[in-house]
């Protein structure tokens, strides 16, 4: 019997998160016998190679749907998802969208797929990646509260330049020669800048509101106390996170080692006698969560300290989406 083949369409293909997109696809064997990539005006018409072929990027239109996709992986920014997401799910297309569009949408499934990929097949068309920083501290959380109940988290995030895409790498790049940013409020070079997204009425960022939010809606945890403080570093890739998490039941060092170690995506690097631990560099090319520096929070009952670092354009966005996609298959056989 000869395997189902799929038609996907990249929205955003030539990006950052795009040309991720590309690269773990042609690591990966998917039954997909047509891609279709799209881009906005600006930059329709560019040559991509892609599994030794040459494509022409179409410009993103309105009618692009009406030739019929499986699925389209959205990497173009909130606007572009709101306006075309519901054009292709009318059309039949699964959407799997890399943007904050639809994350908190209660008809929209919001998937980390070692977490809650039971979640995927209640999609209505559109299918939400969370965003960055949430998918690889989500990972380790879910292990563990499975087992001992989380009861409160507090985040400390440490973001790379690379998620405030390719100006954010200019930023860096162009500040060490002295040069002013373009990006970000404040020179990157030298810098940690306490200040991802726009401040809020509360004091809070959008994107601590952000993983607040996402975390309470992946784990099921709508009333979970989470509080975050999110920062960007002068570090080119790989989101790094100091994670404390308070639970409601005792727990065992050793028993919180082997858990992790033996769920999925999660490499445990935690060695400090041979200076071992999560590094940017490390994690960067890979979609596997780091995590390390685990160890009892004794200022407080039940307490943990995690260090969690990953690819962010890889694990945080490009692959997340394409293990959707993965799932999405595999729940079609």
């Amino acid at each position: 019997m000869n395997e189902k083949k799929y038609k996907l369409a990249i929205v955003g293909a030539t990006g950052l998160v795009g040309r991720a997109a590309l690269k773990v696809l042609e690591e990966k064997n998917l039954p997909i016998s047509e891609y279709v990539f799209f881009a906005s005006s600006n930059s329709a018409g560019k040559e991509l190679t892609f599994q030794g072929k040459n494509y022409i990027v179409r410009e993103l239109k309105e009618d692009s749907f009406d030739e019929g996709f499986d699925f389209a992986i959205f990497s173009a920014g909130g606007d572009t998802s709101k306006k075309f997401s519901p054009i292709a799910a009318e059309h039949g297309c699964i959407v799997v969208d890399n943007s904050s569009a639809f994350r908190m949408d209660p008809n929209v499934p919001l998937v980390v797929p070692e977490v809650n990929p039971e979640e995927i097949k209640n999609n209505h068309g559109i299918i939400a990646n969370p965003n960055c920083s949430t998918i690889q501290a989500v990972v380790p959380l879910k292990a563990l509260d499975y087992k001992y109940h989380i009861k409160r988290i507090v985040y400390s995030t440490y973001q790379a330049v690379s998620g405030a895409g390719r100006l954010g790498l200019e930023d860096l790049e162009n500040g060490a020669k002295g040069e002013a940013p373009k990006k970000f409020a404040h020179p990157i070079y030298n810098n940690c800048l306490p200040h991802i997204d726009v401040f809020l009425d509360n004091g809070y960022t959008k994107e601590e509101e952000k993983m607040i939010n996402e975390t309470r809606k992946i784990l099921k945890r709508p009333d979970l106390k989470i509080t975050a403080t999110c920062v960007r570093v002068p570090v080119v890739n790989s989101h790094s996170e100091s994670i404390n998490v308070e639970f409601e039941k005792p727990f065992d060092l050793d028993d919180v080692y082997k858990t992790l170690r033996e769920y999925s995506g999660i490499i445990v690097l935690d060695d400090v006698l041979k200076n071992e631990y999560p590094l940017a560099t490390i994690a960067s090319g890979h979609d596997e969560v780091y995590v390390g520096r685990i160890r009892r929070d004794n200022s407080i009952e039940n307490g943990l300290n995690l260090w969690v670092v990953a690819d962010n354009i890889r694990k945080g966005a490009a692959s997340n989406a394409i293990q959707i996609v993965e799932k999405l298959i595999e729940y079609d056989k």
